[in-house]
């Protein structure tokens, strides 16, 4: 019988390439979808189709984190070996404006699926996403695991709930549940609202000559930045281990906005300088500075190493914006359907 996993937020970003990295490996893998009008399964949709082909499994079920009776009854119907949560209101702007949901879903929606584990006795590992946003303004760079956390901002907050579930319901109740604190990491997938994607979907529209200026905030805010995919296999190597820990996963490397902006540019021979203006409306009410992590223990206990520098994630970036909007353009661009099931 192939190993079988959950994932929450199957749909986002890291959902996709997780799902792809359990579907090489064999997995039957099931994701949790919020019920909408629309499917919205755009980065799920053209996974893999040779392993599908080959047998390998995808299956969705709508699920809201919101829903505990129900998170029970996918539990006790898939019997995961393995749940990976993903899911939450990740935009850290977007929490200021919805402070009482991002709490709700982002921190309380962590409780309500650790309880459902315990209360259906399944034998389960349980993956929770945490956030380096937790850190906030903290004096001690570069952060660890055992670095004191200062959120500045609601997600970061309910993020910081949402770890210190894991952990309690970890040693209160023997499960096995683990959070990756991970660093800033992107991709072509990531969020069109998110500041990287932002610039190198907005560089497409500038060569296209659809917009003429790209509209920014805090170029002096510094990160960490890593690629997806190197993350969510740092995720699975978290879930191998006889025992659950928390790690800090992150390259080690920080640049600001305005590195990412000028690298970005220069990679389709533009001047950055000439696009982009400041809008004090992304500018966050609490601002945080610095986040750079030290990936040590990941490193030294689990053998993860990210592969993808800095300068190779921003050209790949800009790379793959300017091919899509190349594709929708010419009329070549198609939406392909997944071999999934939907109950």
């Amino acid at each position: 019988m192939p190993r079988r996993a959950l994932i929450t937020g199957v749909t986002g970003q890291d959902g996709s390439y997780l799902t792809e990295l359990l579907l090489s490996k064999g997995y039957e893998v099931h994701g949790i979808k919020r019920r909408s009008s629309s499917f919205n399964t755009e980065r799920i949709d053209s996974i893999l189709p040779d392993l599908h082909d080959r047998g390998a499994k995808l299956f969705l079920h709508f699920g809201d984190l919101n829903d505990s009776s129900n998170l029970i009854r996918l539990i006790l119907t898939v019997r995961p070996d393995e749940i990976y949560h993903l899911a939450a209101q990740s935009h850290v702007r977007v929490s200021f404006d919805i402070p009482e949901y991002t709490g709700d879903v982002t921190g309380l929606g962590t409780t309500r699926l650790l309880e459902a584990i315990r209360q259906s006795g399944i034998q389960t590992k349980f993956y929770n996403a945490a956030s380096s946003e937790m850190y906030g303004n903290t004096t001690e760079v570069p952060q660890r695991e055992t670095t004191p956390f200062r959120p500045r901002s609601p997600y970061a907050c309910a993020k910081l709930y949402s770890y210190w579930s894991t952990v309690n319901y970890r040693e209160a109740f023997g499960l096995f549940a683990c959070s990756g604190i991970l660093f800033n990491h992107e991709s072509p997938r990531r969020g069109e609202t998110f500041v990287t994607r932002k610039i190198t979907r907005g560089i497409a529209r500038i060569c296209a000559g659809i917009q003429d200026k790209l509209y920014l905030g805090n170029l002096d805010a510094k990160r960490d930045w890593g690629f997806a995919p190197d993350y969510v296999e740092a995720i699975w190597m978290m879930m191998q281990e006889p025992e659950a820990d928390d790690y800090v996963i992150a390259t080690g490397e920080t640049h600001s906005v305005r590195e990412f902006a000028e690298l970005a540019f220069s990679h389709v021979g533009l001047d950055w300088n000439k696009y982009v203006d400041i809008d004090p409306r992304y500018f966050r009410p609490a601002e945080v500075d610095v986040l750079l992590g030290d990936a040590s223990k990941a490193r030294t206990r689990l053998g993860w190493w990210p592969r993808t520098t800095f300068d190779e994630l921003v050209k790949l970036m800009v790379e793959a914006d300017m091919r899509l909007l190349n594709e929708k353009l010419s009329g070549e661009f198609e939406r392909r359907s997944a071999a999934w099931i939907l109950d």
